[in-house]
Formats: structure tokens, sequence, C-alpha cells
């Protein structure tokens, strides 16, 4: 069949066969599939969705269309989990080792931040000497030592995602969610983890913006998981506000290990989304049998200071300084030139913010990349001083602006102003966590 007959069957709402889809990405990948025409299956795609199967089908195909790892070399059920993207979200660097010190075994490979989001491994190279390319070997060798690694992920793995998701960026078809779904999990999938723990972002800093399409995506992923044998749960969590205070690599940094020195409340919702995403990781793992069991597990880890040490000696066990993995010591890697209060123009309550603005700030002051090329410096950003719901007065401050450059800081803080909405009157704030989707269904909170 030729390719515009797929697109033809697709465009009238026909489902693909799994092999048509095999044959469409092998065919793409080995550049024999024109951009144009991929372009047009991927708008068909997008308007008129795919069934469970197909989604399972196109994931299986993305995933074996470059290196797929294996993990069989580490001991144990091997863990991973996976953020759609967010502003403020250092949930990795907490939770990895905290499920490590409570015997779970983490093999995670990680991204980089671009536009308003952040990246786990920008937040990893803020901490001097940290090697985030270790041989494939070596990552064995660290999570079987340490329970947990976080590196890089290989060139060559899921070649077809990196073609397709830079097609779909130039092609308005980012927002499908079989595309989405099948892009996170052909990764997911290929990087060899036996169980995987998601966290689906929702809100004006997120890719979905609202819960329903959220949702939607959450069971998506966790079908292709069930459909391949794999055990797959996903958390929906809100990003209509930074999740921590901390915007910014080396202050995130700084975020995490205070959480793990115990330093940061429980009713933090930083606190609270680490320990579900930490509570379902143990569970997949067996490790723990219910949510009691697992929060006190992970709790006793932050007291004791356990998760701290797993996460100083994967530092070290990649090269890097771990001295700076300390509550003292990290100070010196937020050391900036200056900085700056953003102060509240009036009186009232903080009704809403805009995260993907909050995020945007943060990337313009330096500590993010508009372009892949852009150079990141890893001790500017922000620090929030205010939550929604929160009452300020005149001149209180909102946020601190770390800086290196003062070049865009007088549009950072018109940016920021319009980000942070201030009411007269107190509105309902939105809950920090919708639910979950796992095999037994959705369950909202």
């Amino acid at each position: 069949m030729r390719f515009v007959d797929l697109i033809e069957k697709k465009s009238e709402g026909k489902a693909l066969s799994d092999e048509e889809i095999k044959e469409m990405i092998k065919e793409y990948v080995d550049g024999n599939i024109p951009d144009y025409q991929m372009s047009a299956m991927c708008m068909a795609i997008l308007q008129r969705g795919m069934n469970d199967e197909e989604i399972a089908c196109l994931t299986l195909a993305m995933m074996h269309s470059g290196d797929v790892v294996d993990l069989s070399e580490i001991d144990g059920v091997k863990l991973d989990k996976h953020s759609t993207g967010g502003v403020g979200d250092t949930t990795t660097l907490v939770v990895a080792p905290l499920v490590a010190a409570c015997g779970g075994k983490v093999a995670k490979m990680s991204g980089r931040g671009l536009g308003h989001t952040g990246g786990t491994l920008d937040k990893l190279e803020s901490i001097p000497g940290t090697k985030i390319e270790q041989s494939m070997d070596d990552f064995k060798k660290i999570v079987n030592e340490n329970g947990v690694a976080v590196i890089g992920q290989s060139a060559n793995l899921v070649p077809a995602d990196k073609k397709l998701y830079a097609l779909r960026d130039v092609t308005a078809t980012v927002r499908s969610i079989p595309l989405i779904a099948s892009s996170i999990m052909s990764k997911k999938l290929a990087s060899g983890a036996d169980a995987i723990v998601l966290d689906v972002k929702c809100g004006s800093g997120a890719f979905m913006r609202t819960k329903e399409e959220a949702f939607a995506l959450a069971e998506r992923m966790v079908s292709i998981g069930n459909l391949v044998g794999r055990k797959v749960r996903a958390l929906v969590t809100d990003m209509n506000q930074p999740l921590g205070n901390a915007v910014g690599n080396a202050l995130e940094v700084k975020e995490a290990i205070e959480l793990l020195s115990n330093k940061i409340s429980e009713t933090d919702p930083l606190y609270e989304v680490c320990m579900l995403l930490g509570v379902n990781m143990l569970e997949l793992a067996g490790i723990a049998s219910n949510e009691a069991e697992a929060r006190n597990m992970l709790k006793e880890k932050i007291n004791n200071g356990e998760g701290l040490a797993r996460l100083k000696k994967m530092i070290k066990l990649q090269g890097g300084d771990s001295s700076y993995i300390d509550i003292d010591k990290i100070n010196e890697l937020v050391k900036v030139k200056n900085l700056i209060k953003v102060e509240a123009l009036s009186e009232g309550y903080i009704s809403n913010m805009n995260a993907e603005m909050i995020g945007t700030a943060g990337q313009m002051l330096g500590a993010g990349r508009a372009t892949k090329e852009d150079i990141i410096d890893p001790s500017v950003g922000l620090v929030m001083s205010v939550r929604c719901g929160d009452y300020v007065k005149q001149g209180d401050t909102l946020c601190t602006l770390y800086i290196n450059d003062e070049t865009n800081v007088k549009e950072v803080i018109d940016i920021l102003h319009n980000a942070i909405n201030i009411s007269e009157e107190k509105v309902s704030v939105r809950p920090m966590i919708y639910g979950i989707v796992s095999e037994k269904g959705i369950q909202e909170f």
C-alpha cells in the first residue's frame, strides 16, 4: 500500500494495522517517507485519534527503532519515574534516592530542559564534576551499588521519536494524546525499566492544560504499559503554579537537599507529590504492600538521613563533588552577583499564577534554554515567596530573583507581575494532586 493511502485511511478514522504502523516507522526513520507526508499523517492522528492497540503498536515500533537497554544485570525490580514537564519540579532528586534507600533500584535516564520547563540533567550538572554521560556498564554498576543512578539518554535511543518530535513541533501536532503517549512510553520502555511511575502535569505550565486532558493521557500510557507487560501508574498533578518554590538548577538542587534534610514541611506540595510518587514506586516494586507502609518507610529515610546519603553517593559515583550535597555547602552554588525582590503592586489574595510565564522568567534569567544551543547559568533563577491562596500586602515579596546578568531583569519583573495575579476576594485553591490512574482504573482525589 502506498503511504498516501495510509494517510487517507487514518483521515477517514480507520485503524491502522500493526504491520502498517511498523512499516511506517521503519520507512520514516530510514528516510524513505518525506516530512511533508509524515506531517499529514500526524495531523490525521491528531484529528481522528488512535485506539489503544494502535498506540501500543506505534509505541513498540518507535521503541525498537534504535537501542533497547537491557537492565537484567541489575538485581531486583528496575524502577523509573517520569514527569511530563513542569516548573519547580525537582522530584527526581528527592524520590529516586529515597526509593533507593528503601531498597528499590532506580535506573533513570533523563532529559534536559527546554523552554519554560527544567531538566534533571541540567540540575545534576550544576554540581561540579557530575557526569551525566556514563557507559551502560558503569550505569548498571552504580545502580547495583547505590540503588540509584540518573544519566542522559543514549544517542540512539528511540531515533523515531527524535524525528517525529521535531516534525510535530513545527506542524502544530504536539498536543495529540496518541503521539504524546507513544513518545513518552517508547523512551521509557526502551530504557529497560520493569515498573514506571508517571507524573502527568496539567495546567498553565504543562502540555495538558486541563484535568480531563491529563487523565486521558494518563489512561493511554497506563494502557500501553498493560498491553506490553510493564507495570505503570500515573499521577495527575497540578501545574498552575510551580511545584516547589525554587525555579533554577542549583536552586532546585538546594530545595531537594532541604527536603531530604527534613527542612521542608510535610504539608508542602513538593513534599506530598514526592511522597505519592515514592509510595507508588515502592508498591510496584513489591517493597511495600500499601500506602501507609510505604509512607512510613520514605519518612524514615528522610528522618535518618539515608535518602540524602544515597543522593550524595550517587553524585560521587558519577564523578561529582559530593561535598555540595549538604544543607550548608550547597549555598556556595547559588551565590550570584545580585538578589532582586519582586514586590506585590497591590493588596489581596494570590488568586492564580501562570506557571509557564514563571518558568519563562527563570529561563530569561539564564536558568533555562530557548534553543538547544543556549548555555545555562546553573546558579541563577528565582525563589517564590507566595503560593495561590496566600494574602499579601502591597510591597510584600512575591519572589526573589537570583541574577548574574541584568539584561532581561525589567522584562522578567513585568512578566512575573503579570503571571502572579492578586485579587481582593479570596478564591478556592486547586488541589495539587487530582488523582491516580493504575491497573485498577482511575481514582480521583
